[in-house]
Parts: structure tokens; sequence; C-alpha cells
């Protein structure tokens, strides 16, 4: 077992027990409307306010079949480039509300123009409804801007933002780079961080397990780089690709496989590992030093990126 009383600080243990405060780790043995209950009231709770300056719209994009609202959030007059920004919560949990802050901190400090995605969530809506639903947001951003696009997101949201663009890399317009934030990209649970943290605080691999059984209906997926992008065969012509992930999460070691992938086929990708944090971390930027510090991380990836740099 991981001694995490060695890995994680004091300022961290102290965002887990407020974190567990409010969602307990039991909380996936509760009823889908009441985690979602549970995970919204939480994410009020460390709700941060917007920086100075930002407007914000909510709006939706119209398809045949729904609505998939939007949340559009501006800071520049003539933003250089727009972020596609989409969330975590398991592909069940989530929405326009759970990010809202840090979409608005993004775009404060990047200049960017960012559209955040409220996608279908599971169970009621199984894979790929969330997949096809991103699919849409970006074409839509990509035929009513005239900039750079760039994608953004955290767990889950990682995971359809690097399956948005294994999809888009034929497309005339396509992504300018990405930014995965302890993302799940689909990786071998059998061995690396997935054994080592199997048991971490804030994510756990029971907790993976309830999450890829509730957005499949428990089918089996294997091989649909539309579900896990580590899946794919091919990893060429991915844009630049940035990774930030927690060490204590069984979720790492995909970074550091995705990584390796693209850079294999020929592409740019960089990995960094967070030291001693835990998924979910994004909530402890205002609390917790090495999430400030990783955050600080983040937005300069997203600037450098969406200017077309490439800084590692």
């Amino acid at each position: 077992m991981t001694d995490y009383t060695k890995l994680i600080d004091a300022e961290t243990w102290a965002f887990i027990e407020r974190t567990n405060s409010y969602y307990p780790p039991d909380t996936i043995d509760y009823t889908i409307t009441q985690q979602r209950e549970i995970y919204d009231r939480m994410c009020r709770e460390f709700f941060a306010g917007y920086p100075q300056g930002v407007t914000v719209e909510t709006s939706a994009i119209a398809t045949p079949t729904h609505d998939i609202p939007i949340r559009i959030y501006r800071s520049a007059p003539q933003p250089a480039a727009t972020v596609l920004c989409i969330h975590g919560g398991g592909f069940m949990l989530g929405g326009l509300d759970s990010h809202d802050d840090v979409c608005a901190e993004l775009c404060a400090r990047t200049g960017y123009e960012v559209v955040s995605v409220d996608y279908r969530l599971a169970p009621e809506h199984l894979h790929p409804a969330a997949f096809d639903d991103a699919m849409t947001a970006f074409a839509w951003v990509a035929s009513t801007r005239d900039r750079p696009i760039l994608l953004c997101g955290d767990s889950a949201g990682g995971n359809l933002c690097a399956a948005v663009s294994h999809a888009t890399r034929g497309h005339v317009k396509r992504p300018v780079g990405q930014v995965l934030i302890y993302p799940g990209l689909g990786g071998d649970r059998s061995k690396d961080s997935y054994v080592t943290h199997a048991e971490a605080p804030m994510l756990t691999m029971r907790d993976l397990e309830f999450y890829k059984h509730i957005r499949t209906g428990g089918q089996d997926r294997s091989g649909d780089a539309t579900l896990a992008p580590l899946a794919d065969t091919d990893f060429a012509n991915l844009p630049p690709t940035v990774l930030v992930t927690a060490q204590c999460d069984p979720l790492s070691s995909d970074g550091e496989t995705y990584r390796d992938r693209i850079i294999a086929a020929g592409g740019r990708a960089t990995w960094f590992e967070e030291p001693g944090l835990v998924h979910g971390y994004l909530r402890a930027r205002h609390t917790v030093g090495r999430a400030r510090e990783s955050f600080t991380r983040i937005v300069g990836a997203a600037a450098a990126l969406g200017q077309g740099a490439w800084l590692w």
C-alpha cells in the first residue's frame, strides 16, 4: 500500500478532508440523483467567483434531436484564440456550473474566449452521446470562430478532448493544441499507477470501474478510440499536447503513456506529474500551493498553445 502520509502535504490533506466533508468517499453507493446533488453542492462550496472583467453568456447549440447548453466567457474585445473546455465528472456528473469559476479564471488569465460545453450525461445517455456532443461543440466553434481553437479538459473532459483530437485530424479546421488535466485515457488497468494508487484519496479503482460501467451500460467497448483514446492504433498528426496529472491518482500513468505514443509517432507532447497532488485538485488552486503552481502551469500551457508556441 502506498503511504500517502509521506507524499501528501498538510495543505492538500486539508483540501481532501474538506472535499470529503461535502462528497464522502462512499458517494458512489448512492443513487445517481443523490450523487449529482452531492457533487453539485460540493462544487458550489468551492466556487471562487469570477475575476474582474470577465463577461459570461449562456446559450445553446441546436441539433436535430436536442440542444447542447454552452457558456461563453470573454475578457478581451478581440481574443486571439478560443478554448473549448470540457468538464470532468465521471461522464455522469457536472455541467456548466461545476467548472464555472475555473473557466472564468482561464479566460481572464489567458485573454482567450472560453466556451464550456454541457454534454449529455450517462446513464441516461450512454457512450457515444458525450463524445458526439463534444464533436458537435467543436464543429460549432470551428464554423463560428475565425481563430485558433484549443481543447482543454479535466478527467472525463480530458478523455473527451483527446477523443475529439483523434477524430478531427482530417478536418480542415482542427485543434491547434490540447491541455489534458488528469485525464482518463483508457490505459492498462493492471499496472503502473492503476496498481500503485488503486486506493488513492479522491479517486480509487472502484470509482473508475463504476464510472466505466455507467458510461457504457456495461457493454464491452474494447478497441473504441472514441471511448478510450489509448485504444487507437495511430497517434500521428495529433495536435501539440500538454498533459498534467496528479501523482496520487490511479490515472496518472495514462498521461505518461499518451505522451510517449504521440512522441513515438513524431508529434509534440509533454507530461507533467504534479508531486503529492490528488485527482480533482483544480478545486484546490486557491488554497494549496502545489495546486496553485499547477494551475499556473496549465494557464501558461493554454496561452502558449493558443499562440502556436511550443515551449517544452
